[in-house]
Parts: C-alpha cells; sequence; structure tokens
C-alpha cells in the first residue's frame, strides 16, 4: 500500500542565521496572482513620485577663480583631477574628492581659450590664449603632489602671429590641433606646425580630433560652417554650412561617425558624417544659445550648457531633453564636461563658479546593502514597464525651471506654432506643389561643399 505524505526541504524555509529575514513559500503561477498587474502599477506609481521626490542632482560647488570661468578639461587617467581656465589668464588644478583647489597658475596674460591634457602622455598640458601664445606644460598626478610649485611647470612657450581660440590633442601619438586665423597641425616635439588647413573661414574657434578615427579632425568656424580635415591629407574633405553659427562639437565615443553640434540657434543637431545634407536628429528646448556641449563615456547621451542658464541633458537620438539642471546663483553657462566614470557632470559658468552634478538626478552614491540594491533594481524595471502609462509619463517627465525659462519657452512655442500655421495657410490658398513643406531638421543646413 502507497502512502503518500509532505515532503519538505528545511533550506526552502528556515534562516541561515537570526539576522536573516523570514523565507515566505511562494507561487509563481500566473493564474494565483490575478491582481499582480495591478499591484506592481500601484509600485511603479509610488517608485516613479519617490525618484521625483528624492531627486538631488546638486552635489556642490568649487570656488576660488576672481573671473568668469571659460573651459574646463578633464584628465584622461585622473577621476579626481579636474583643470579650468579663467578670462583672467588663471590656470587652476582641482581636487574632485576634496572639492578643494591644489594648485593655480598664471598661464596667459588674457582670455585662456583652450585647454587640453594629453591621453598619450599623462604630464603634457597644452593651453592657448588671446595673447598669441601657446604653451605646454608638465603636470604632476594628485598622488605625486610634493608642493603647489611642482604641480603645473611651464616647459615650452610658443609664440605665433594671431590669436589662438581653440586646441585639442590627437588620441593616439604627438600631434595636437589649434584653431585661430587657420587650422594647425602642431608636433610636441616642433616649434612650427607641420601642417596648416584654411578654407575661406575669418577665425576657427573649435577643433576636436575624433577619439576613434585618430586622423579625423573637425572645426568650427566663424562663417557658420563645421569642416571635416583628415591630418594625412592637405586638404580639407567636406564643408558643411549651418543656418547660424555652432559654438561646441562633441564626438560620440561609441560611434565614431557621429558627433553633435551647439547652435546659436537654441538647438543642437547630431550629424552623420557620410550624410552631412540632413541631421539625424534636431535637439530641443534651450530657450538661449547652446555654448557648449560634451557627450557620456558611454555614448548614450550628452550634456549641454547654454546662455538661459541651465544644463540639459538628452539621449543621443531624442528631440527632446529628459533632465534639466539649475540653481538661482547660476549665470551663464560657458563649459559642460562629463565625467569619465559617468556619474558626474561638471559645468562652469560666469559668476566664477564650477558646480558638480548627477548624471543621473537620484542615483545614491556610496556602498549600497544587497537589499537595498536589489529594490533599487526592482523599482526601476518597474518603472521601466510602466513608462508609457499616462499617470506615470506624467510625473516622470515634470521638471521644475525657472520663469524667465518657463515663459521664453511659451514664447518660442508661440513663434513656432504661428509659422507654422503660416505655412499651411500659404499651402491651403497656393496651387499644388508650389509651396514645399520642409522640417526644422531639413532647413537646418544651408550647404554641403565637398
Amino acid at each position: 500500500m502507497k502512502v503518500k505524505v509532505l515532503s519538505r526541504n528545511p533550506d526552502h524555509y528556515l534562516r541561515e542565521t537570526k539576522l536573516d529575514i523570514h523565507k515566505q513559500p511562494r507561487n509563481y503561477q500566473p493564474s494565483e496572482h490575478p491582481f499582480e498587474i495591478g499591484r506592481e502599477y500601484t509600485r511603479a506609481l509610488n517608485a516613479t513620485k519617490l525618484e521625483a521626490i528624492l531627486a538631488k542632482p546638486f552635489i556642490g560647488s568649487l570656488d576660488g577663480h576672481r573671473d568668469s570661468i571659460n573651459i574646463l578639461a578633464k584628465h584622461p587617467h585622473s577621476l579626481s583631477s579636474l583643470y579650468s581656465a579663467s578670462a583672467d589668464g588663471e590656470i587652476r588644478l582641482w581636487s574632485i574628492p576634496r572639492r578643494c583647489c591644489l594648485s593655480t597658475v598664471t598661464g596667459h596674460s588674457g582670455h585662456v581659450s583652450g585647454l587640453c591634457i594629453s591621453p598619450t602622455d599623462k604630464q603634457l598640458m597644452i593651453s592657448v590664449g588671446n595673447d598669441r601664445t601657446i604653451k605646454s606644460w608638465q603636470i604632476a598626478s594628485e598622488l605625486s603632489l610634493i608642493n603647489e610649485s611642482e604641480s603645473m611647470q611651464l616647459t615650452n612657450t610658443i609664440v605665433g602671429k594671431f590669436p589662438y581660440l581653440g586646441v585639442d590633442i590627437n588620441y593616439e601619438n604627438s600631434l595636437y590641433a589649434t584653431g585661430g586665423h587657420v587650422v594647425d597641425i602642431w608636433d610636441t616635439h616642433r616649434s612650427q606646425p607641420i601642417q596648416s588647413f584654411q578654407w575661406g573661414a575669418d577665425s576657427v574657434h573649435s577643433v576636436k580630433f575624433n577619439p576613434t578615427e585618430i586622423n579625423l579632425l573637425s572645426s568650427l568656424a566663424s562663417d557658420r560652417s563645421i569642416t571635416l580635415y583628415d591630418c594625412r591629407g592637405k586638404l580639407p574633405l567636406r564643408k558643411c554650412v549651418l543656418k547660424m553659427k555652432s559654438n561646441s562639437l562633441s564626438w560620440n565615443p561609441m560611434q565614431p561617425f557621429m558627433f553633435v553640434v551647439a547652435n546659436e540657434d537654441y538647438n543642437l543637431y547630431t550629424f552623420d558624417i557620410r550624410r552631412l545634407e540632413l541631421p539625424l536628429q534636431m535637439h530641443k528646448d534651450h530657450v538661449g544659445a547652446v555654448i557648449d556641449v560634451d557627450y557620456s563615456p558611454t555614448g548614450t547621451s550628452f550634456v549641454a550648457g547654454s546662455y538661459d542658464k541651465t544644463v540639459r541633458i538628452w539621449d543621443w537620438d531624442q528631440r527632446f531633453s529628459k533632465e534639466v539642471y539649475h540653481t538661482k546663483r547660476m549665470q551663464l553657462l560657458f563649459s559642460v564636461r562629463w565625467s569619465l566614470d559617468n556619474k558626474f557632470i561638471y559645468s562652469a559658468s560666469d559668476e566664477m563658479n564650477i558646480r558638480i552634478w548627477r548624471a543621473q538626478r537620484s542615483e545614491k552614491l556610496g556602498v549600497m546593502s544587497y537589499r537595498e540594491s536589489r529594490a533599487m533594481r526592482y523599482n526601476e524595471r518597474l518603472r521601466e514597464k510602466f513608462k508609457d502609462h499616462p499617470e506615470c509619463k506624467r510625473i516622470a517627465r515634470h521638471r521644475h525651471v525657472p520663469k524667465s525659462v518657463y515663459w521664453a519657452g511659451k514664447e518660442l512655442s508661440e513663434i513656432r506654432g504661428a509659422q507654422k500655421r503660416k505655412t499651411d495657410r500659404r499651402k491651403r490658398h497656393s496651387r499644388p506643389g508650389t509651396v514645399l513643406e520642409q522640417t526644422d531638421k531639413e532647413t537646418a543646413v544651408n550647404s554641403v561643399i565637398e
């Protein structure tokens, strides 16, 4: 005769120690949980609300400069170091963990227009200024600082004929490029440029090397153009002219054919170098001229600073920003940088302060217990699952902005609406085919010159 008995494994319901939580038996069959979706929606809604309530993106500020800060530069091999340059010619080295200035030097006699650190030579920094000089500095890592005089030492000075407006160093060799009256390619071991490019522009105010295609160089000029160069050739490759001037350019570190530019028309444009006739995406939301832009190390997002006194973050393929940071004291933004560990954003503004922000507004920094990290991952999955629900979407999308930014956005929206209504009326009262309706992306580029 068979006798059926219940057999249970004590490991499934007993605690290992008294400090552990009690294990609850669970049946994961969907038929046994008819209200599972309702419970998950309530949890997702609460998680979305808590994320908005507990979001504190501002971490701290670094003050000490005596004039507006124009340039921020990240050290490619040190997460704790940040360099800044101001309009009075002063260059400072900051320690991010200690939030203090480690060293100060007077780099130039006037406005510092470019600052960068070599990715190959960890101790080489190059700065350029309106005093027509290019200066090379030997820098020391934070751990090897003995005294302030040894942190930044001037090793070489090159005097040019015209002011230099930008500088960038190649990612794999000893070449660097400067912008000004022409685009010059230099070698760190020579005092004369080894090559020069010029294509009809009065001045070039920004140059950037591609981090992957190391011989590809881009420049922004005063004639509203974006120009591409190959350092191995003698002539520029292509030139794209926009409706208004671009202020800054940043290459996507994961997709070498793509870059984003910050423009004077309050927008940013993502381009593919294989098709410059039409931008891949037009990024809106700023209500002032966009001054600087920088990609995240993952290549999925970028940050921009504008004259509307806000810092905004976009996903690379999205039209509208997902985050906006601002404070009451923050004035015109001149430079923004995304940290190499993908956790912080640095912004430099007109009131002589450097601000540190979280890249994720509600991310908790520091060590977390296993239960806490598991609960945060669970809430994140719930928010992702119900992100398109109207109530969750409304709460997650809402952002508080200053009144000036709010009303300026309203005014821009009314202007765009009036332009669209005018085009629709002209099209309705004209012969078919005579009035062409173009999108904002299609009207951004004036011409492309090969």
